[in-house]
């Protein structure tokens, strides 16, 4: 079951909001039912999932509704109507006091204001939480050095906050919410008043710390380049309020769901998203020294192919075999195919950026293998996929694809 799902939700603001909901449903305009009833629609329906240890994004234009959705998960913000369920439990249902121990306990807050007492130093503002739920002095303490250790702030645990940098500051915005060990974190453009450096800074770090500390992770950006990098899924939000899709960074830009995504999408370089696993694809093997050469002349053969990759019983790459040095093996009689392996083959992981392939795709004459941490092989990417996967990006736009890898390794090389 998912840690957080929210089922049908609405937030709508205005006198008698509810009485908007049918209009919605009507197929009436946001506009429209502002002029009708004075409301305002902010959340239209959403109903979606968050998985345990996933980073969710969800990001949209100013006006979206994005930031009014996680004040909805803790009720900072009332819903109109809707569900919203975290470990089952209805948000929705909770009285006064189980909604202040599922904020105290369940989930933490990071703003994008950060959020600070300025009368107070570094550790006194990463305790407050646990003070005033009467945590006691010394564990309270404790708590909080470990937090601010985690962020990367110990020793300045005494200074005032005014005398930090904003990067640093919230990085004690972080270390407040990460003390009472939540189990969600959630993160309302938590980034988008730092400078970029310092904001490029604070996306690493947050991609660490969620690699060491596997919380579950809403985060609110304006940002498709932050969402995209920080993102397991992304929900992007319409002007109306409305989810017009749910997916990984790679969904998203390979498949755009309305002409609304598509143009959200359209100016990304795909090249720094879109992964080996997604435009390479299954590649004809052998299985050394099972199967011999006889075996690789037909393999290659049966699919048309001018050569094989060479793998051990338990799927472990041995190189490649081509049909010239097949073919000249077998006019020497020999049956063995190891003299002929070649086992200098560029490799690299399913999850490597395709622009991080496209130097050694122009080196290469071999297809790139794709090897999962474990070493064990999982298909290729060719040149062409690489080529075909790129010039998508360049889809109803003015600008000529380039045709070769080198002439895009030369267009990318310009924009740096």
């Amino acid at each position: 079951m998912a840690l957080i799902e929210v089922n049908d939700l609405y937030k709508i603001f205005g006198q008698n909001p509810k009485r908007a909901i049918p209009m919605i449903k009507e197929g009436m305009s946001k506009s429209e039912i502002l002029k009708k009833t004075g409301c305002t629609i902010a959340i239209n329906g959403a109903t979606f999932s968050i998985e345990r240890k996933e980073t969710f994004v969800v990001m949209g234009l100013s006006g979206s509704g994005k930031s009014t959705f996680i004040r909805c998960l803790n009720r900072l913000i009332e819903p109109t109507a809707g569900e919203i369920l975290i470990d089952g439990d209805d948000v929705m249902k909770m009285d006064a006091e189980k909604l202040r121990e599922t904020r105290r306990y369940k989930m933490s807050m990071v703003f994008q204001n950060f959020g600070l007492l300025p009368h107070r130093n570094v550790v006194n503002n990463v305790e407050f939480g646990l003070e005033i739920s009467n945590m006691d002095k010394e564990e309270r303490r404790k708590k909080a050095e470990d937090a601010i250790k985690l962020v990367g702030l110990d020793g300045y645990e005494n200074s005032l906050t005014s005398e930090l940098s904003g990067g640093m500051q919230q990085r004690v915005g972080l270390a407040r919410a990460l003390a009472n060990d939540p189990e969600i974190l959630l993160m309302d453009e938590a980034f988008s008043a730092l400078d970029p450096l310092i904001r490029t800074q604070m996306q690493d770090e947050l991609l660490e710390l969620q690699a060491r500390l596997h919380k579950t992770i809403v985060f609110i950006t304006h940002d498709l380049d932050e969402a995209l990098k920080i993102g397991d899924r992304i929900a992007i939000l319409g002007p109306d309020g409305r989810v017009r899709q749910i997916g990984t960074p790679e969904e998203i830009l390979a498949n755009p769901a309305d002409d609304y995504v598509k143009r959200f999408v359209q100016n990304v370089d795909r090249t720094k998203v879109i992964t080996a696993a997604t435009v390479g694809g299954h590649a004809v093997t052998i299985t050394y020294p099972r199967e011999d050469l006889q075996a690789a002349l037909r393999t290659m053969d049966r699919h048309g192919t001018s050569s094989v990759f060479v793998t051990d019983s338990e799927r472990q790459l041995k190189g490649i075999v081509t049909i010239d040095d097949a073919i000249d093996l077998r006019k020497k009689g020999e049956k063995d195919l190891g003299p002929v392996i070649i086992s200098d083959v560029y490799t690299t992981s399913p999850s490597t950026p395709i622009s991080d392939l496209l130097p050694t795709a122009i080196k290469t004459r071999y297809p790139i293998a794709m090897i999962d941490e474990d070493g064990r092989f999982h298909g290729a990417v060719s040149r062409a996929a690489i080529i075909a996967e790129v010039n998508k990006g360049f889809e109803g736009t003015d600008v000529e694809a380039p045709q070769t890898l080198t002439e895009l390794q030369d267009a990318q090389n310009g924009e740096e």
